[in-house]
């Protein structure tokens, strides 16, 4: 468990959230138990561990950038339950 008590009213109150006594207790519990595996994980010697982004080296999967046909206006505007000007008509949302 962690050394430094944690507040999790606080935390709660932060993240908006009401908490009940014994989810306070239950999630206390656990953030401790997180915090005491952090404090483990800082006894460890990374001096000559280099920094990385990702824990794997990652690839670009995605496509080339190509030219392809595309839906014309028409067919975009096919289903459209109203349209004007080549264009969708959408009712207005303002709050």
């Amino acid at each position: 468990m962690a050394a430094t008590k944690i507040d999790v009213k606080y935390v709660a109150h932060l993240a908006r959230l009401s908490l009940t006594a014994e989810e306070e207790q239950k999630f206390g519990a656990q953030l401790g138990q997180i915090l005491g595996y952090i404090e483990k994980l800082n006894e460890l010697d990374v001096s000559q561990v280099e920094p990385t982004a990702h824990a794997v080296p990652l690839v670009n999967v995605t496509r080339l950038d190509e030219v392809r046909p595309s839906l014309s206006n028409e067919d975009a505007l096919r289903n459209a339950p109203a349209r004007a000007n080549g264009l969708f008509i959408v009712p207005k949302i303002v709050e």
